[in-house]
């Protein structure tokens, strides 16, 4: 870290990280997590081992014409679709060891007080233009129909049930205008234009102070940055924050029956409303302006490429033209795509990995581990099962968990489960280089960590494990305890210490595994909320070891070989 960065980092107080709000209208599965969460978390994670001042928001967003129409399949109140699968995702989180401060909903009251009275400061300030705009109509319902409410014939490729959105058949990108005989998806009935009016936000007005703010963060990743250039070199153009639909956040102006907020407007602001429910539970409902109002806050935002626009460039604009002096995003580090045994997620076709369906066989651990090695961090990457079983048995098992089996069974059997006597005075140089070597893993980790290089810092981990197991190989205690018990000590002492420094690192990433490790080192300590500086102590001598046992068992090729075929009859079945 260069000492301008490390300036710029110490000048904030405190950290508040949001990650994407996941759409209600069904499960997370593994992209999902490679994108946003798990990047979120192992940086929330890294912070408070540090001891630093953060806070975790984030919520499932259930508004949108996916929802009602998901609803409207399965003959269910929208409300009902979301409350369900809110439980069912905010369990998932937990049970990946997600760490959320506060997981909300974009439906509760909170958030539609939140989001009206930030629509009302622009409203009043003169910040929002209204437009009138043509729209397609359904005679038969008497109502304006949402883009996914229409289909019609692909004018690229001819198909015939194409989306207002997009055309499932090849891809394209479409706009309800661009279909060739339109018609409803709810009666297939015939559409028409009719007239409506809209409040929009004038991104076009406002580009050249996003343009300059964005110039003071040369520091974000280059395909977040790319990414804005290309919006900005097209010319920023109004975009509509109002719609009509019945699903949503009313509109609270007169006169606007029928209308709500878009879900990309009212989406974000549900950070701020996830927070006012926090602080509100704390018993201190005005506490939430210090994360949102306060310059000693530092924002992130985790999203995947597709949220890049909303995150720098809509919200941003939407805070700065605020009343009220909102802070900007200091940073907003988005991952490009997670693919799937070659081939691209589809949901649509269920060609995924479901967090449920994942955590019912396996460990949270194991696939938190995998993940950080592959995060798409610059571009896409690939998730095999047969990946995922390598990570476990080779890197997880065997660099780390033999490891850590290896020393305690042999403090156990030879110094009586306690840590050998040691000092400053009997260590060699193998033990002094070994120590320095980790060391040196911990603080290029926390270097790479922040600059939100997860991958990176994982590899930093990673070779840490191996100066252990090198260590206990060329220190060979096995051989020295039937010459030197207290060379075997030391040798011991100095593994132990290896351990703990590596559990240090490896706790963001494979939470559960370390906390039992942690607690088998007799540490007092919290390892989550401060537990670095601690690791970087010696070991104190005759402190009794917990029991060990095995951390990350293998996983064998009749568990994994099912995952495998049910992916591949997927894609036969598509062929």
């Amino acid at each position: 870290m260069s000492s301008a960065d490390e300036s710029d980092r110490q000048a904030f107080q405190r950290t508040l990280v949001t990650a994407a709000l996941p759409y209600a209208n069904g499960d997370i599965h593994l992209g999902h997590l490679a994108g946003a969460y798990l990047p979120a978390d192992l940086y929330v994670r890294y912070l408070r081992l540090r001891g630093k001042e953060v806070l975790f928001i984030c919520g499932t967003d259930e508004y949108g014409v996916a929802i009602t129409m998901k609803a409207e399949q399965l003959q269910i109140a929208p409300q009902e679709l979301v409350d369900r699968n809110y439980q069912s995702i905010a369990e998932s989180f937990a049970g990946f060891g997600i760490s959320f401060d506060n997981f909300s909903q974009t439906s509760r009251p909170i958030h539609a007080e939140t989001s009206s009275a930030f629509f009302l400061d622009l409203h009043r300030r003169g910040k929002l233009r209204q437009k009138t705009v043509e729209q397609y109509y359904s005679p038969s319902l008497g109502r304006f129909l949402a883009d996914r409410y229409i289909e019609g014939t692909c004018p690229q490729c001819s198909a015939e049930n194409a989306r207002g959105d997009q055309c499932e058949s090849c891809g394209t990108s479409l706009s309800p205008e661009e279909l060739i005989n339109p018609r409803s998806v709810l009666d297939n009935s015939p559409l028409e234009m009719r007239e409506t009016t809209h409040w929009f936000l004038p991104l076009d007005e406002w580009q050249p102070a996003l343009e300059k703010w964005q110039a003071g963060h040369p520091n974000w990743k280059e395909n977040v940055l790319n990414y804005c250039r290309g919006w900005f070199a097209d010319g920023l153009s109004p975009r509509a924050a109002t719609r009509d639909l019945h699903w949503g956040v009313k509109v609270p102006l007169p006169d606007h029956e029928g209308k709500v907020f878009y879900v990309w407007f009212d989406a974000p602001i549900g950070y701020i409303s996830s927070t006012r429910e926090w602080a509100a539970e704390q018993g201190e409902p005005e506490a939430w302006r210090t994360w949102w109002q306060d310059q000693g806050t530092r924002l992130i935002h985790f999203i995947g490429k597709d949220n890049i626009v909303f995150h720098a460039i809509m919200f941003p604009g939407m805070l700065m033209h605020h009343s009220e002096d909102y802070i900007l995003p200091d940073n907003v580090p988005a991952n490009e795509f997670l693919n799937l045994e070659g081939k691209k997620l589809s949901t649509s076709r269920g060609y995924a990995v479901w967090l449920p369906d994942y955590l019912e066989k396996f460990s949270p651990d194991t696939l938190r581990f995998t993940l950080s090695r592959t995060l798409p961090e610059t571009r896409d990457t690939d998730f095999t099962w047969k990946g995922l079983q390598a990570r476990n048995n080779n890197e997880l098992g065997n660099n780390f968990g033999n490891l850590i089996n290896r020393i305690f069974t042999f403090a156990h059997k030879y110094f009586e489960g306690r840590v050998p006597d040691w000092t400053d005075a009997d260590l060699t140089d193998l033990d002094r280089a070994t120590l320095d070597e980790v060391a040196g893993c911990m603080e290029r980790y926390a270097v790479r960590m922040e600059k939100f290089e997860m991958r990176a810092a994982m590899d930093e981990a990673f070779l840490a494990g191996q100066a252990g197991n090198r260590y206990f190989d060329e220190s060979a205690p096995f051989r020295s305890r039937k010459t030197d018990m207290a060379r075997c000590g030391v040798s011991i002492a100095v593994a132990l210490q290896i351990v703990r420094q590596i559990a240090v690192m490896l706790s963001p990433i494979t939470p559960f595994a370390m906390a039992k490790v942690w607690t088998w080192l007799g540490m007092e300590t919290d390892l989550e909320h401060g537990g670095w500086e601690e690791g970087l102590r010696p070991l104190p001598a005759g402190r009794p070891l917990g029991k060990q046992e095995i951390l990350f068992p293998r996983i064998e090729d009749e568990t994994i070989q099912p995952e495998i075929d049910r992916l591949a009859k997927l894609v036969e079945d598509q062929t």
